[in-house]
């Protein structure tokens, strides 16, 4: 049970679309094409290899994937449909893009670090059977992909009214800073690792531009994107009071809250932030002090 035990609450997520008045037909749609997307791209090639890096490429995929259910089978506002379709098919093709391109060079053919972390995690909890492991947690992602991440589109896309609301407007401005905020801190680093390499400097810690005021500026700026989208969704969900079962209507908004808690365990701790932190102390001998004076997620003043 302990191998099965993460699944539950992304199946309960799941099954709570299913049996929505709005949504059972397009979440069954999404979640089998989610299940076929990762089973052909992630748990075959993880079973082949052994590496679950390949999560890398299913996971974006398979918000693209969201987008485009969306746009073909919900029946809301035509441009409030076409919006949203548009954030998730931009934002996963843009991220599966660059995963193609890492296995395409090669990167790939090796254990990413936040996966091999994954593993000493497996092993502390007891968890021996990394083949089994490995295909959960192929499962798990594309289960999220059928659940809880598609909670903001579905919802948003069901709206009929062409009335724009303030949390609307708010959510878009907060994506759009998010998303360039996000490609700004990957373009500063990608320069500072270009710098360093033409100086012949190695194992260097970036603290430039964005990466001044926190330890993982990109992995912030994600989180906001999808709390940008939750704070899209409000509106929508708000309308969906007089067409489902108060309990059903509750629990909606209980799953859009999660999509924030979910992103924000996953960047942090999950596959994000701490594991990424425990090979760079091991790799920069400086990045110590760096912890010290720099905030981990949420930006700020640097510390002394």
């Amino acid at each position: 049970m302990k191998y099965f035990s993460p699944l539950i609450p992304f199946l309960a997520g799941w099954a709570l679309l299913l049996i929505t008045m709005s949504f059972s037909e397009i979440s069954l749609i999404n979640g089998l094409l989610q299940l076929l997307l990762f089973a052909l791209v992630v748990c075959l090639p993880t079973w082949r290899t052994g590496r679950m890096s390949y999560v890398d490429i299913g996971w974006p995929w398979g918000l693209t994937v969201i987008g485009i259910v969306t746009w073909l089978f919900s029946s809301g506002d035509p441009i409030r449909v076409a919006i949203v379709s548009i954030a998730y098919i931009f934002a996963g093709g843009r991220m599966g893009i660059g995963a193609i391109q890492l296995l395409r060079l090669g990167h790939l053919n090796t254990e990413l670090p936040r996966y091999e972390f994954q593993k000493r995690r497996w092993a502390k909890a007891g968890k021996t059977n990394t083949v089994l492991a490995m295909q959960i947690e192929a499962i798990l992602q594309g289960l999220a992909n059928a659940a809880f991440l598609a909670f903001p589109a579905f919802i948003i896309a069901a709206n009929p009214s062409a009335e724009i609301s303030i949390f609307e407007i708010l959510g878009i401005i907060i994506w759009l800073s998010s998303f360039v905020m996000e490609s700004l801190a990957d373009k500063q680093k990608l320069s500072f690792l270009r710098s360093m390499k033409s100086s012949g400097k190695k194992n260097t810690v970036c603290n430039v531009g964005l990466w001044k005021y926190s330890r993982h500026p990109n992995y912030f700026a994600e989180w906001m994107v999808w709390n940008a989208l939750v704070i899209a969704a409000i509106p929508s969900w708000l309308a969906l009071y007089s067409s489902e079962h108060i309990v059903v209507f509750a629990l909606l908004g209980v799953g859009l809250l999660l999509v924030s808690r979910f992103m924000y365990t996953t960047l942090v701790r999950y596959t994000g932030a701490v594991p990424a932190e425990f090979y760079s102390v091991q790799k920069r001998p400086e990045y110590k002090a760096y912890q010290q004076t720099t905030n981990m997620f949420f930006p700020g003043p640097r510390k002394h």
